[in-house]
């Protein structure tokens, strides 16, 4: 049996997988975010660990026998936090995450710093990377700042607990703008630029690598047993990938989580910064990934359900499918938080525009999902530009459930997206791969085989063609506006 643990944005999610890694027991719980200031968003990393006791204690009841015969334990993590360790390993301050926008105005500076810096490290100077908070930090937080001796991401500081180990991986230490991509390893003018020391940056290990072991005062607590290997793990994008076969140069997904990503795999490193697109390596040896990522994904519908006093989800989504019949008379632009692909832009936000006397919450939440779906394929047109297109992407995350919401992405974009059996466990699932690559050595093509099909969503063409006019309408009206975002 082997443990695969996912520190997400919203919630810990933890699944046990036999060895021939069927699902055997899930568990989630949720832990807080705090949002001090418009634009900044912070978590307690005290709070992870909580929710992973509450996780483990959970799939222990559910599979007592199955949680008693863990082999090994993987990891998985948002990516881009700032999780910022004194001396004494404890959090100087709440973890910094990536939908924090408080280092926009670094950017340009961490980029006259760094020169390069785009082509290292695999996509433009952005706010939500750990390296513009940081610079912010130094210049506001001093004393703060003055107290780092670690830097590390989510997922690490959970490895910190389990094993009493520091380190990170190639896919986590990706997305800090920190790292070289091509060479995998941490890029010494941009830890510089943000005014810290190689010293304060974690050991680097290959994703499937043993990274630590479990610590026997904790494993007695949680009742593991001791010194189980620990893999490096990898950030969520990267697991994720791995989670679902996205491992060959080519293959991809899209998933609708917290936050909006596609993912299309490759060989080789291959930048293309202007496009906006993250190129990162992967979670696994010798492979690296095209990206692009949305700040708003399935977080833009629980918020709409909110602003609308809906709690009926499912029962508005009925009424929102009896209703449909093409594109919506009222756009929705889904940046609630800004947005990196394609914009960069930290200071645009969401944008209703259409209202009339008679638009009703029906219109608003059809609108929601086509604003989200029109982000998608943005993303697929700058993919098509790196020359990293995926066609038939596999189709995951939380929001993949629901199936309407597929098939409007499905139309606007013109893929075909192929759901995959227990796809809202997929960076979990990933990271329960590396645990099983950790204990036994197993090949990456031998583990990382995709999971069960669901009924492919193929694109309506006559629905696409209706589309195809509303989407630069979705364009049209960002332009007009971005100019006051900046206000």
């Amino acid at each position: 049996m082997f443990l695969g643990i996912d520190i997400g944005t919203t919630a810990v999610k933890a699944i046990i997988v036999d060895g021939d890694q069927q699902l055997v027991a899930a568990a989630t719980r949720e832990h807080p975010t705090a949002r001090p200031q418009p634009g900044w968003s912070e978590q307690n990393p005290d709070d992870w660990l909580a929710a992973v006791r509450g996780a483990l204690v959970e799939l222990r009841t559910a599979a007592a026998n199955a949680y008693a015969a863990i082999e090994a334990i993987g990891l998985s993590g948002q990516m881009h936090s700032a999780v910022l360790l004194g001396a004494d390993l404890r959090p100087v301050m709440p973890a910094l995450l990536w939908n924090d926008s408080r280092g926009t105005d670094e950017c340009a500076e961490l980029t006259r710093r760094a020169p390069g810096l785009a082509a290292v490290t695999g996509v433009q100077a952005m706010a939500g990377f750990s390296a513009a908070k940081l610079l912010w930090l130094g210049k506001h937080r001093a004393a703060d700042f003055a107290r780092i001796a670690h830097v590390m991401l989510a997922k690490d500081y959970v490895r910190l607990w389990l094993t009493g180990e520091i380190g990170s991986d190639m896919s986590d230490a990706a997305g800090t703008q920190l790292f070289d991509e091509a060479n995998r390893k941490w890029w010494p003018d941009a830890v510089a630029a943000v005014g810290l020391r190689d010293g304060h940056m974690p050991p680097l290990h290959e994703g499937p690598e043993v990274a630590g072991r479990l610590r026997a005062e904790l494993a007695a607590e949680l009742g593991l047993t001791a010194g189980l290997p620990v893999a490096a793990g990898g950030g969520d994008a990267g697991t994720g990938s791995l989670g679902v076969g996205c491992i060959a140069r080519g293959e991809g997904f899209v998933s609708l989580g917290t936050a909006a990503v596609f993912v299309v795999a490759d060989d080789r490193y291959a930048p293309r910064p202007e496009t906006m697109l993250h190129n990162f390596a992967h979670c696994l040896p010798r492979r690296w990934y095209q990206m692009a990522g949305m700040l708003n994904g399935a977080s833009v519908v629980r918020w709409a359900l909110d602003i609308i006093g809906e709690t009926d989800i499912a029962g508005l989504m009925r009424k929102v499918e009896a209703r449909y019949r093409g594109p919506s008379h009222v756009l929705f632009l889904p940046y609630l938080t800004g947005e990196r692909t394609p914009h960069n832009n930290p200071d645009a936000r969401g944008v209703f525009y259409g209202l009339a006397a008679g638009t009703d919450k029906v219109d608003l939440m059809q609108a929601v999902l086509e604003g989200v779906a029109f982000s998608l394929k943005d993303a697929r047109n700058c993919l098509i530009a790196a020359g990293a297109d995926c066609p038939r992407p596999g189709f995951l995350g939380g929001g993949s459930r629901n199936r309407l919401w597929g098939q409007i992405i499905a139309s606007v974009t013109g893929l075909t997206l192929i759901p995959y059996r227990g796809a809202e466990f997929g960076p979990a699932l990933g990271a329960a791969r590396l645990a099983i690559m950790a204990a036994t050595n197993a090949g990456i093509e031998e583990v990382g085989r995709k999971p069960e099909e669901g009924e492919p969503i193929a694109p309506d063409m006559a629905m696409h063609e209706l589309y195809a006019p509303q989407y630069e309408r979705y364009r049209e009206l960002y332009r007009s506006v971005a100019p006051l975002f900046q206000g």
